[in-house]
């Protein structure tokens, strides 16, 4: 199912929401919409973290105790949402 539905959604220009979290590798929300559909989920890179990352009380990045993606504390949420003028960030997972 993750192979075929959408990566992430943008409210009102103001919340990202995805269903796991933020990823080292995305620099430009552009990006999202030049990952290919459908595709494989691979085992890292900016498709698995939108999918699998965890957010965690910790400051900065971080590896994922399952083994795939990153953690990732509030430090890195706010820089991200600041960056990309956004509200907040959204998760399903």
């Amino acid at each position: 199912m993750f192979n075929y539905l959408p990566l992430s959604a943008i409210i009102d220009e103001r919340i990202l929401c995805m269903h796991g979290g933020l990823s080292p590798d995305l620099n430009h929300l552009s990006q999202i919409n030049d990952v290919p559909r459908p595709m494989d989920v691979p085992d890292q890179g900016l498709l698995c973290d939108l999918l699998w990352a965890d957010p965690e009380d910790i400051h900065g990045w971080g590896e994922n105790e399952r083994g795939v993606s990153f953690i990732f504390g509030q430090d890195i949420v706010k820089k991200f949402c600041a960056k990309h003028e956004i509200d907040m960030v959204c998760r399903a997972h």
